[in-house]
């Protein structure tokens, strides 16, 4: 049996200059990091003719092309496999919807098992540049590719998006006091609502190929604070990093009537009030999980509790897309 597991992902600075439609013009920028919340993805043969694949449902196809899940699908396809004899199963720490990057886990951990099983060697990049021709050039969704590869890659990364498609990634270089008080002090709780990322994003993909000037100027900005995040970070002002997630957030809010909604609102805002000093919800908009940063952690935990809304705990990871066993 072959294992895999691909980190999910919070996003720390110039979220939304990942899409193509954005980039291609002007370049793009973020910060994003992985962390301890997982896709997991197991392969074995099963000694049966066919393939089948369980995900939230089960399907038993003869072969690969037959897969419904298109994801699924287009990886045995892009590897040139057919799955004979072969059973693949997903499962993850956290539902798919909640703006914490899982389709890009997905795929990187089903493309780690595959290429496990042909016995290829595959780099960090190839795995994320893979994960990236399956979900945009393949299956066409109007996504990003922030999420294949801070999953492929882990860790606090910044990474440059060219318009040329190429993808530069490198660490950020924070100090590891820096690095135990943002972990310490960001804090994760769960809207309740999950949503779609491509219905989210596709109004953003459709205003920039239209150069609609109040988006482009909109992405701009926000490329600006994600350097200015890296800035702040880079030097341990952790409190101008809170302040710029509150600006990041309230820019956001300005792309798309559905990034967020009165109760979101009004649970953020609660937050602020109970000693949260900046932050944002987490992913392309709608729902999900709001994050904050917060030293008065006791406060801000009680009045998100005392709101009915659930904390995930987290902490960063740095290995990336790996294979358990």
């Amino acid at each position: 049996m072959i294992i895999a597991r691909s980190p999910l992902r919070i996003t720390l600075g110039g979220g939304g200059t990942d899409l193509p439609s954005y980039y291609e013009k002007y370049g793009g920028f973020l910060i994003a990091a992985a962390i301890d919340l997982y896709v997991y993805i197991t392969l074995h043969e099963n000694f049966t003719p066919g393939l089948v694949v369980k995900y939230s449902r089960m399907e038993r196809v003869e072969h690969a092309a037959l897969v419904e899940h298109p994801i699924l699908r287009e990886a045995f396809g892009l590897l040139g496999m057919d799955g004979n004899g072969l059973e693949l199963t997903a499962m993850a720490d956290i539902p798919a919807g909640t703006g914490l990057g899982s389709s890009g886990s997905f795929t990187t951990a089903v493309l780690k098992v595959l290429h496990t099983y042909k016995r290829d060697l595959v780099h960090p990049a190839e795995l994320a540049k893979e994960a990236c021709d399956i979900e945009l050039n393949r299956l066409h969704e109007p996504i990003g590719k922030q999420d294949q590869y801070i999953a492929a890659y882990g860790g606090l990364t910044c990474f440059n998006f060219l318009p040329d498609g190429r993808v530069e990634a490198w660490p950020l270089k924070v100090s590891n006091e820096t690095r135990y008080n943002l972990e310490d002090n960001l804090l994760l709780f769960f809207t309740g609502f999950s949503r779609s990322a491509s219905v989210i994003l596709k109004e953003q993909d459709q205003k920039s190929k239209s150069d609609d000037k109040a988006m482009a100027e909109n992405l701009n900005f926000i490329k600006d604070l994600g350097l200015q995040s890296k800035a702040a970070l880079e030097s341990g002002n952790l409190h101008e990093f809170a302040r710029l997630m509150d600006v990041h957030w309230q820019r956001k809010k300005q792309r798309s009537g559905g990034m967020s909604n009165p109760k979101i609102n009004e649970w953020y805002d609660l937050a602020l009030a109970n000693g949260a000093l900046g932050g944002k919800l987490i992913g392309a908009g709608g729902g999900g999980f709001l994050m904050f940063y917060a030293e008065d952690k006791p406060r801000l935990r009680h009045a998100m509790l005392q709101s009915s809304l659930r904390e995930v705990r987290f902490r960063f990871d740095f290995d990336g897309t790996k294979l358990v066993i």
